[in-house]
């Protein structure tokens, strides 16, 4: 999974940034409306994968993964001045989702461009910017269907003509000022639009980005697949950065001291996982204890997938026991004694936690 953390200048993106991946990049830096970016892949810790790994004593423990990317060059009137930068949109069109900061700090230090913190207007601000663009991509394309049905230049006119369709809900859809993500699509054609870049489409954690000392804030934006938290960037990112040193008596204390149960990484994570619909399954064993990374409702097939394109291609079955079950009984040979080490086929559909052994022959 890779998300992009946006917001506008002196939202505090890189600070979360920092925060959620334990880094250290520069802060409080301007790029001018400048495209460049940050990325960097961490590991989602899965308490599960720690019990497993004293259960089996692999050589090797690998959680799953996550990308992050601090994506720099995005203001307000980007579309007034000939809309976002080809490079920019080539980078957020392939991405899965997005983690919106949105300014609510006051700070001296970082006065706010606009000379007051508003953040329901900031965050309105870049949705505009994301509104205009994919309605300019949406009306192209309108444009152009419309072409070849008049020239008769379509070769499926029918699938022309449903396309036609789709793109005209679009447009009003974004005409009234509401993201596509709060259209209910089929699969069929969320996979139609795929190659489009719309950026509305995409799923999206706002976070409000608040001070050390300063009252959650609550912004009426109710939305399909957005969540919404707050975060208090600046002292999570030193959380963070104390936790990468190894300094636990001082991240204790800090934690302690703020009312801090878990870090922002672990917080974050779980939100994208839940917004994304996506979920863990293990394999396990003598040489590694691996967590991966699926969709709700994927099947055995596509868990087999996951691991390699070879065992999906030649998948016999799916040997399959519930964690909570491994845990409990002991091992995979107590659960297979219990019956619990159940015998799965092709369209089985993978549960969060399931341990899974594929067979295969290619």
């Amino acid at each position: 999974m890779k998300l992009g953390i946006i917001g506008l200048p002196s939202s505090g993106k890189t600070t979360v940034f920092n925060a959620l991946t334990k880094g250290d990049a520069p802060t409080g830096q301007s790029m001018g409306g400048r495209f460049d970016v940050l990325t960097a892949v961490v590991d989602v810790y899965d308490e599960r994968v720690d019990v497993l790994t004293r259960m089996f004593n692999p050589k090797k423990t690998t959680f799953a993964k996550i990308t992050y990317t601090d994506v720099a060059g995005i203001k307000k009137g980007a579309n007034e001045g000939g809309g976002l930068s080809g490079e920019l949109l080539n980078h957020l069109s392939g991405l899965d989702g997005f983690v919106h900061v949105v300014r609510a700090f006051e700070s001296d230090l970082v006065p706010h461009p606009d000379g007051r913190v508003d953040a329901a207007r900031d965050l309105e601000a870049l949705d505009t910017e994301f509104l205009l663009n994919d309605l300019g991509v949406v009306e192209r394309r309108i444009e152009k269907i419309e072409d070849g049905l008049r020239k008769g230049a379509s070769k499926d006119k029918a699938a022309a003509q449903a396309e036609l369709a789709l793109f005209q809900q679009l447009n009003e859809t974004l005409s009234d000022e509401r993201p596509l993500r709060t259209l209910d699509l089929s699969d069929e054609q969320e996979k139609m639009l795929r190659g489009y870049g719309l950026l509305t489409l995409k799923p999206t954690v706002v976070l409000i980005n608040i001070g050390d000392e300063q009252d959650e804030v609550t912004l009426d934006y109710d939305q399909p697949q957005t969540m919404v938290a707050n975060l208090r960037g600046k002292l999570e990112m030193e959380l963070a950065q104390l936790s990468a040193a190894g300094d636990t008596e001082s991240l204790e204390m800090f934690m302690e001291e703020y009312g801090v149960t878990e870090l922002s990484l672990d917080r974050v994570i779980g939100l994208s996982y839940d917004l994304m619909g996506l979920q863990s399954f293990f394999t396990v064993g003598e040489d590694e204890v691996r967590a991966w990374t699926i969709k709700r409702g994927a099947t055995a097939v596509d868990a087999a997938a996951a691991i390699h394109t070879d065992l999906a291609k030649g998948f016999i079955r799916a040997e399959t026991a519930a964690y909570d079950d491994l845990i409990a009984l002991g091992g995979l040979a107590q659960a297979r004694t219990a019956g619990k080490l159940r015998q799965e086929g092709k369209t089985y559909i993978v549960q969060d936690g399931d341990v899974i052994n594929i067979k295969f022959n290619i």
